[in-house]
């Protein structure tokens, strides 16, 4: 037996039927070194590693039915327009008191109770998520084609504008939005954007591309978070996440790909919201932090290296901060991303051997990094060098 299809094997044992209580530990240590790329592997794993799905499998179909229903449910009192049912109609008399729009709610008022001021104030952050999802890993194709299971609900608009996200968007307010977010340290990862900067086309009335879907997860996510609200950089995270739950080979799943991954995405940013606010940049579990255990262990593996990016006054800001605030997805092709992020997921210590990663980045390149002048080490960190991924994690590993 091949080794791939030994660990193929190990996974059916682990995840598949009979057996109703699924062993965590040994999946932890089993995804830890990749998991394969067959069946819905990588897609259930990673909810039972983000604590969507409980160990124990007889619970799975009443909790999946439970959270695809409450996201439909997000949908339509937080993306469809004010005084519009989820059958189509407009909002009329009980039906729109049913959505809480009543007679006094005017599209033209400014009242802080208003849906409709609502509706149109949610422009300034929706703009940004617009920019940064038309632009979602360029490299590959999926984001640009249409899924095939669309929102029913929001694609047949029979004409109507607003229930569609990119509908709404206003750019006369680009200019002041694109620099108003929330966090993000002093660069606020204005490097972001490396990768191409194309525009994705919306689709036809009946389709979605499936950036259109990432969109409005984003923008119920922010809806939901009005403290943290949408940041940018949400997208990298979101992204990768989506696209193992839409590329699920199991239709039955493929099909609620949107519902699952806010949900993922929603647990996973629970234990990373605080790289994205700035007043917990200090914090322990903030980026700061993050930071310095970076440098502590970099400081510990290899003083020369440590040295001689503090002598040229390179701060590991502007580097490790987009490394470590995004999980690496800028840095790496996405099938690497989706590697990565199978070892991230199944550490315990999570963000222990995602400090590890991004030291072994560091090491790896230690000759140029000691002949190199500030620009070119600049340059190397914030465009790392193309390298088999499999030869960073096992160093990575083999860090103390």
């Amino acid at each position: 037996m091949s080794i791939f299809k030994a660990r193929v094997k190990e996974f059916e044992d682990v995840l598949a039927p009979p057996q109703d209580e699924i062993d965590l530990k040994q999946l932890r240590r089993l995804a830890f070194n990749g998991v394969p790329d067959v069946q819905s592997f990588r897609a259930l794993s990673w909810k039972l590693l983000l604590g969507y799905l409980a160990p124990k499998r007889s619970t799975w179909a009443s909790t999946l039915a439970q959270k695809r229903a409450l996201y439909k449910q997000f949908i339509e009192e937080l993306v469809l327009p004010p005084g519009h049912s989820n059958n189509g109609d407009s909002g009329s008399g009980d039906q729109a008191d049913l959505r809480g729009v009543g007679l006094q709610d005017h599209p033209l008022s400014e009242g802080p109770e208003s849906a409709w001021n609502t509706f149109f104030s949610d422009n300034e952050f929706l703009l940004q998520i617009d920019k940064d999802v038309r632009r979602l890993c360029p490299d590959i194709s999926f984001f640009q084609q249409p899924t095939e299971y669309p929102c029913t609900i929001v694609v047949h608009s029979k004409g109507e504008h607003g229930r569609r996200l990119h509908e709404r968007v206003v750019p006369a307010v680009l200019s002041s939005a694109n620099v108003e977010r929330k966090g993000l340290g002093m660069t606020k990862i204005n490097l972001i954007t490396k990768r191409s900067v194309e525009n994705y086309a919306a689709m036809e009335e009946g389709q979605e591309a499936h950036w259109e879907v990432v969109q409005r997860i984003l923008f119920i996510y922010a809806k939901l978070n009005p403290g943290q609200g949408y940041v940018q950089g949400m997208n990298e995270i979101v992204g990768p996440i989506y696209y193992v739950m839409a590329s699920d080979p199991d239709l039955s799943y493929r099909e609620h790909a949107e519902a699952d991954c806010f949900f993922c995405f929603t647990a996973l940013m629970s234990e990373i919201r605080d790289f994205f606010i700035k007043t917990l940049d200090d914090a322990e579990g903030g980026i700061k932090c993050m930071m310095a255990r970076l440098s502590n262990m970099l400081k510990d593996k290899d003083p020369n290296i440590y040295e001689r990016l503090k002598t040229q006054e390179l701060h590991p800001q502007y580097y490790s901060f987009r490394w470590l605030t995004l999980l690496l997805s800028q840095e790496f092709p996405l099938p690497d991303v989706l590697r990565i992020w199978d070892s991230v997921f199944s550490d315990e210590h999570r963000f222990d051997f995602l400090i590890k990663i991004c030291c072994s980045m560091m090491l790896i390149q230690r000759e140029a990094i000691l002949e190199n002048d500030f620009a070119s080490n600049v340059k190397l960190l914030q465009n790392y060098p193309p390298i088999d991924i499999n030869v960073v994690i096992t160093h990575a590993v083999s860090l103390a």
